[in-house]
């Protein structure tokens, strides 16, 4: 019986079978980032997590499941990380920068996350051989910068470009930004995070008028 089946009764269990699923995937998510997809079993995140393998098979209906479940914990987590960095700025430029830094302060501080996720995204498919996690699966990231930048361009601050295009590059340059920093771990994400944001603004924000002081 999952979690979710379980009465009003039996609270008690299902507060500690969710504390049991969140310690399969987070030992799944180490397992991942550090002996890769391929070599990443049940058996494996079960010995990691020092249970029987039939426990996660109690708590997830194989490694297709714990997988969707990593990538929404993973996603989750980000969201609920980025969101309270963003509400506080009034303009799209700064929104966008606030948006910028806190992924790389969430990424910095999780990096074994990051690892499983590019593991993840690069080696599950579908049935026809495509990406699982292909770019229609941005689309919400998309649509929610696409928001951001039509604001922007209604209040005057940005120009007029295609919110959609600049959405796609944005995340292209995050996406880009980790694979360097996964490639190079010395490097300095956060340096990188601030020049992206200068970039954008300059690449966005409406035309000033002459003798305005720039950024």
């Amino acid at each position: 019986m999952r979690p979710e089946d379980r009465s009003d009764g039996q609270k008690r269990t299902s507060f500690i079978e969710e504390a049991r699923r969140a310690q399969i995937i987070e030992c799944a998510v180490e397992a991942f980032a550090e002996l890769g997809y391929a070599n990443t079993s049940l058996a494996r995140i079960a010995e990691r997590a020092g249970i029987s393998k039939g426990v996660i098979s109690y708590h997830f209906a194989g490694k297709t499941e714990l997988i969707e479940q990593i990538v929404d914990h993973v996603y989750r987590d980000i969201t609920q990380f980025v969101l309270p960095r963003m509400e506080g700025e009034a303009t799209a430029t700064g929104a966008l920068r606030a948006n910028i830094r806190a992924v790389v302060e969430y990424m910095r501080g999780h990096r074994d996350q990051l690892l499983a996720l590019g593991e993840i995204f690069n080696n599950v498919r579908t049935s026809d051989g495509r990406r699982r996690y292909g770019v229609a699966f941005n689309e919400p990231i998309y649509e929610a910068r696409e928001e951001l930048f039509r604001r922007g361009q209604q209040s005057g601050e940005l120009r007029s470009f295609d919110p959609r295009v600049m959405a796609v590059t944005v995340q292209a340059a995050i996406d880009e930004m980790f694979a360097y920093w996964v490639a190079y771990p010395d490097h300095d994400l956060t340096a990188h995070a601030d020049e992206l944001a200068d970039l954008f603004e300059h690449a966005t924000r409406a035309e000033r008028p002459r003798g305005t002081a720039g950024r």
